[in-house]
């Protein structure tokens, strides 16, 4: 478990309705101080003609810091998602102003085929939030 941080009382309010607006399994307040939120998605896949359960397959990862005075920050986002889905989320979040930064694949050899998408954006959180939650709903 990591050490506890020191931050604003209002930063913990806004980390934690961040991270309840996204759906998340859980959340840290890490060094910086960093929001941090992730959240497994059900994904039935195999690695290796193996069943995987990994969170290392199956992950949704948020996060936002350098929050400045006007309530903007660097907001990132990342996903685990099935290969016909990439587009339908690309376009999803370009149509809510969130820059698309990569898509690529983590594993060989895995079926069905999963890719991983990563997005960034200067936001308010809590905006933000809400986009992401749009532009993922269908994943499920």
């Amino acid at each position: 478990m990591a050490a506890q941080v020191t931050v604003s009382p209002a930063f913990r309010r806004l980390c934690n309705q961040f991270s309840t607006i996204l759906g998340a399994t859980e959340h840290e307040i890490t060094k910086g101080p960093v929001c941090f939120v992730t959240r497994n998605r059900r994904v039935n896949a195999a690695i290796l003609g193996r069943r995987t359960t990994s969170p290392l397959v199956r992950y949704q990862l948020f996060s936002f810091e350098s929050l400045d005075k006007s309530g903007r920050a660097l907001c990132l986002g990342e996903t685990a998602l099935f290969q016909n889905q990439v587009n339908r989320l690309l376009t999803n979040l370009r149509n809510n102003g969130i820059k698309v930064t990569a898509v690529h694949n983590h594993w060989l050899f895995e079926n069905p085929r999963l890719m991983y998408i990563h997005w960034e954006s200067i936001d308010n959180p809590i905006e933000f939030a809400k986009k992401v939650k749009r532009s993922i709903a269908f994943l499920g």
